[in-house]
């Protein structure tokens, strides 16, 4: 009971909360219009399908090679001057969008969107932990990642109707609106810009980049998202070949889903713990990922979408939020750019696996060899706390 009564009298609605939130919701929002409607840029400015392939790859990439070097910037320097700069790389990268008319240019604006993608989401990761009451992380977690969830419904559908009513120069100056928005929510937030250095006797040169104990909630996320990128990249092709003529209802059903139970599920985190967040939430994604592989009409396609949501809206929060639990507080931005970098990895890793896969099957049975991956999340997670606790009671006689 006292519990419950601290989490609600802690706030967690402040203002710089809410700037970073929209600032979050302008920076995805931007990102997700790109989403479906690049490739078929690359298509009319005379590229090929191995090209398209280029084109969203070397985003992922930049990314990826940035996070680690932004989370060892994160323990040295202004995490403000460093969200800024991210911020403003994006900026520079949205409007560079409206001049690459060849794939090289393109390809070029890619690398450099990446980038600075890579360095602003590390950092609001990061910045959104000291924002947020630690009795009420999973519930703050959960209403941050909401934000992605908004822009991963909307950005793709108002992407596509600026390009189909339109033409590209509106959909990229529209894009570059959301990150100028982004940018100034950004220069008004008043957060911590410098640390109390910690001395650090025995850091080695990996550390500056991992975080060693994010390495469980990396390794998990991981095992999530290599699912994820699966289902993202061949969900289309899925219902072609199943005769679903409407698959957008599942990116719909998804987004709602995720939307419903992020903020339930985050204040569960806070009051019972990870477990009780985690292990519900792979169950209904197991479910979720089965029913979608029998999928053939569109009710139970919606109930698929429904469950896999539900899941996914759970677990990624609740990861997030652990492994912010499990750091010294100095070693957040290393240990965000670390589970992000894991994030990253998972998706791009998973359309390569489970396409190769692909070759040799059809997508239905694609998804029910992903949910192998399930079964390893909970054997890992499982194991792992049930080692802590026994660690912990041993810890407790030895201090008793």
């Amino acid at each position: 009971m006292g519990e419950a009564a601290l989490v609600k009298r802690e706030p967690l609605w402040t203002k710089e909360f809410i700037a970073l939130i929209l600032a979050n919701l302008c920076m995805f929002l931007g990102f997700q219009m790109l989403i479906p409607t690049l490739p078929v840029y690359v298509k009319e400015i005379g590229g090929t399908s191995s090209n398209i392939g280029f084109v969203v790859g070397m985003f992922t990439v930049a990314a990826l090679i940035i996070r680690p070097l932004t989370g060892n910037a994160l323990q040295k320097f202004s995490k403000k001057l460093i969200l800024m700069t991210g911020t403003a790389i994006c900026l520079l990268a949205m409007g560079s969008y409206l001049f690459a008319s060849t794939i090289f240019l393109l390809l070029a604006v890619r690398i450099l969107h990446g980038a600075g993608f890579g360095i602003t989401t590390t950092t609001y990761g990061t910045v959104v932990s000291y924002l947020i009451p630690a009795a009420r992380r999973g519930e703050g977690m959960g209403y941050f990642g909401l934000s992605g969830t908004i822009a991963m419904a909307l950005g793709p559908l108002i992407g596509l109707w600026l390009m189909q009513t339109y033409n590209f120069t509106i959909l990229f100056l529209c894009a570059l609106s959301c990150t100028v928005v982004s940018l100034i929510l950004t220069k008004l937030l008043k957060i911590q810009t410098t640390e109390k250095p910690i001395q650090q006797t025995h850091e080695t040169f990996l550390d500056g980049f991992i975080e060693r104990k994010a390495l469980l909630p990396s390794l998990l996320i991981l095992c999530i998202t290599l699912m994820y990128g699966g289902i993202g990249s061949f969900i289309t092709l899925f219902a072609t070949q199943v005769g679903i003529a409407d698959i957008s209802l599942f990116f719909l059903f998804n987004a709602l889903a995720i939307a419903v139970t992020r903020p339930f599920s985050g204040r569960l985190y806070d009051v019972k713990g990870h477990a009780f967040v985690i292990i519900p939430g792979v169950i209904l994604t197991f479910a979720g990922i089965i029913l979608l592989s029998y999928t053939t009409t569109i009710p139970s396609l919606i109930i698929a979408a429904s469950c896999y949501g539900s899941g996914f809206g759970a677990i990624q929060p609740a990861l997030q939020a652990w492994m912010i639990d499990r750091v010294a507080p100095h070693r957040r931005g290393v240990a965000t750019a670390t589970f992000f970098s894991a994030f990253d990895l998972g998706i791009g890793a998973g359309a390569i696996i489970f396409g190769f896969i692909a070759h040799f099957t059809d997508y239905a049975t694609v998804y029910r060899y992903s949910s192998v991956l399930l079964i390893a999340f909970l054997f890992i997670y499982i194991t792992n706390v049930r080692k802590q606790k026994r660690l912990n009671k041993k810890n407790e006689k030895a201090a008793g």
